[in-house]
């Protein structure tokens, strides 16, 4: 008889997920046994006729639930990466009582009282900074999950929480499903006027997978964002970006406004029950940030600093497209990528597809993984024996510089009907020290949605793409350098606005013309990047800098009015928004469009009272890369500080402190300022 590989030790490399051996049918049975076995740890802790201990109680609680989260890390990493309706119905049947176990445990009195013992006695146990980093976390947990509310109010939280949990599954489900339902399908040449070869011939391919004639342009971004850069058809752009913009929110079964009101009026009742003024209060308290003053300050630093030049970016692209267009021309939102690529041709020459054939997908994963290897010692060999779960995935173990063993890196590039768009960094294991000092090492994974190799091209990227690939890298070796005792602090168990700060940093590298010197060579002829073209990516590096800043402080700005609001939301979503990030707004409104119904990073993700945090670790990347500059971009020493004090530790200690135990100082905004040129 078949067993579940989800109840087997696992006999593969390193013990890595068997995802060869996994069936849909796993899932159900995998994870009722896993809340069966979690709820039997539980009660062993709280009939422990022993006094509560930091042993019996805070360490028997990090090492309970094994199995569960076993089950749960593959089943919601694939339902981002590699979903099928099979598998959301699985989901959506097991979320409620997912949810019903994880609030058995949260609001359990008893386990409650022996944790709330053993944190009123911190002061006088002899515990380890890590060891008071954990207990103080676990107590949180509990009085952030209601523990200390009455059974009354409990009761409602535990409502409030099964309700989010399945509407943010419905969330992210309605916008995977509008975005692959749209195809823009072209069969006359002319339409494809100003669109690059590379681009025309990916749109020829899709169209070919999908047993079409003439050429297919998606939502997804490889295909929309260079349409909208190209395209010479207006009414082709408008149509495209009206399809975009209008994700969700046709009053049919995939509108999510509903949801949307739905999820913020969740989120504010839940914080205001557990005594917070607002949900951006609640989650706050546990940021860098600590309050939406701090946010806002920040967030109307930036307006007050970008605006007057983000009006002359605009400005000087209208400039443009009227000299093309005739002086009645009024640049709209579907304009603005194509006049701004215009532009930057005309003052750079310099044309991003000219960089593609440098930028051949295996030369970057080269030159990024080399860039690793310069700097901390890593190498990366692939594995072939570790499973994978999509043929296109290629599975790495990486090696510190003294040849042990220390991770395994999974990487996912392309885009697929089950791939969820963008781009993020997950793990599918986590760090810990076992009790007998074995260091259990992490399996981390980087997922895309890279531009496609083609019947004759290989994956060509983007510039933006190459540094997509960066950002996410950075978040890697977040995970990749782990070195904690307890797994729930390790790797990217970091405060919200913290953990953008590794993945931010790397991103510096990608104009740096020594680190592109040493893989950027023609995919055909392998002659290196010309030196004028490198000086062009320097010279264009900070074109519309300030336009780019805004559109991410709106976001931010969107985001903070959904979550600092204290009465339920009854209202229009679409006149909400507009006047919420109506200060950053430069182009001109198309009232059709909505962004909050498709905004899965503040709605379905964990960003919620949360955006910010992209703007507050740029400042922190920009602080912290300026060290890199002045003692060297491959600088050894800088790179072991950093190593050491921020990517190993978690969320060991405060954030600040180990910035300050790297950097030697707080950061201000003035690196940025100066990165942008702005000051």
């Amino acid at each position: 008889m078949r067993e579940n590989p989800f109840l087997q030790a696992y006999q593969t490399p390193h013990e890595a997920t068997p995802f060869n051996l996994i069936n849909l049918s796993d899932y159900e049975p995998a994870l009722r046994e896993g809340m069966r076995r979690e709820d039997e740890e539980i009660k062993l802790i709280t009939d422990n006729p022993e006094p509560p201990t930091f042993t019996n109680t805070i360490l028997a609680l990090e090492n309970a639930g094994k199995l569960l989260e076993r089950v749960t890390t593959v089943m919601f990493n694939l339902m981002s990466a590699e979903t099928c309706d099979e598998l959301e119905a699985i989901a959506e049947k097991m979320m409620p009582e997912l949810s019903e176990h994880s609030n058995d445990i949260s609001l359990n009195s008893k386990l409650f009282a022996r944790v709330k013992c053993v944190y009123e006695q911190r002061d006088v146990l002899k515990l380890s900074p890590e060891e008071k980093a954990l207990l103080e976390k676990t107590y949180d947990g509990f009085a952030r999950n209601g523990a200390n509310l009455p059974d009354e109010d409990k009761e409602k939280l535990r409502r409030y929480s099964m309700e989010l949990s399945s509407l943010t599954l419905r969330f992210s489900q309605n916008h995977l499903k509008e975005t692959n339902k749209h195809e823009l399908i072209l069969t006359e040449e002319k339409d494809l006027n100003g669109l690059p070869a590379s681009i025309i011939e990916a749109a020829a391919h899709t169209a070919k997978e999908k047993g079409k004639d003439g050429w297919i342009f998606t939502l997804q971004a490889p295909s929309y964002v260079p349409f909208m850069k190209y395209c010479s058809n207006r009414s082709l752009r408008k149509q495209m970006y009206m399809a975009y913009n209008t994700q969700c929110i046709h009053n049919d079964e995939y509108d999510n406004q509903e949801i949307v009101r739905q999820l913020v009026n969740l989120r504010m009742q839940t914080a205001q029950l557990l005594g917070f003024a607002d949900y951006a209060d609640y989650v706050l308290r546990k940021r860098m940030a600590e309050s939406s003053k701090n946010v806002y300050d920040l967030l109307n630093q930036l307006l007050e600093a970008y605006t007057p030049a983000a009006n002359r970016e605009v400005a000087e692209v209208e400039a443009l497209a009227k000299e093309t267009e005739g002086s009645e021309f009024r640049l709209m939102p579907w304009d603005f990528s194509y006049y701004a690529e215009k532009l930057k041709n005309r003052k750079f020459d310099f044309d991003e597809e000219e960089l593609r054939p440098y930028f051949e997908l295996n030369r970057v994963k080269q030159g990024i993984f080399g860039l690793a290897t310069r700097l901390y010692g890593i190498t990366f060999r692939e594995n072939k024996d570790i499973p994978v779960y999509h043929p296109n995935v290629q599975a790495y173990e990486v090696y510190d510089k003294d040849g042990s063993y220390l991770a395994i890196l999974y990487t996912d590039f392309y885009p697929r009907p089950g791939k969820r768009s963008g781009a993020w960094m997950t793990s599918y294991k986590e760090q810990w020290i076992e009790e007998n000092g074995e260091n259990s090492r992490p399996h981390v994974s980087v997922t895309t949605n890279f531009t496609k190799p083609t019947a004759d091209k290989p994956a060509l990227l983007t510039f933006s793409e190459v540094t997509t690939f960066l950002h996410e890298f950075g978040h890697a070796l977040h995970g990749i350098f782990a070195n904690t005792r307890f797994k729930s602090m390790s790797g990217t168990n970091v405060y919200w606005d913290f953990v953008e700060l590794p993945s931010q940093i790397m991103e510096n590298f990608a104009v740096e013309r020594d680190f592109l010197n040493t893989f950027a060579c023609h995919y055909q002829t392998g002659t290196p990047i010309p030196d004028d073209l490198i000086q062009k990516i320097i010279d264009a590096s900070n074109f519309n800098v300030a336009y780019a800043c805004l559109r991410q402080v709106g976001f931010g700005l969107l985001d903070m009015a959904w979550y600092t609001r204290h009465t339920l939301f009854e209202g229009d979503v679409k006149a909400f928004e507009k006047a919420a990030w109506e200060k950053a707004q430069i182009l001109p409104d198309v009232k059709e469009a909505c962004m909050s119904v498709q905004f899965g990073h503040i709605m379905s993700g964990g960003y919620a009272a949360g955006y910010y945090s992209y703007k507050w670790a740029e400042v922190l990347d920009a602080d912290a890369f300026s060290l890199f500059k002045a003692k060297g971009i491959f600088d050894k020493e800088t790179a072991q500080l950093f190593r050491e004090h921020i990517l190993s530790k978690g969320g060991t200690e405060h954030p600040m402190t180990l910035y300050k135990r790297f950097r030697g100082q707080e950061p201000t905004i003035d690196a940025l300022l100066h990165r942008n040129g702005i000051k």
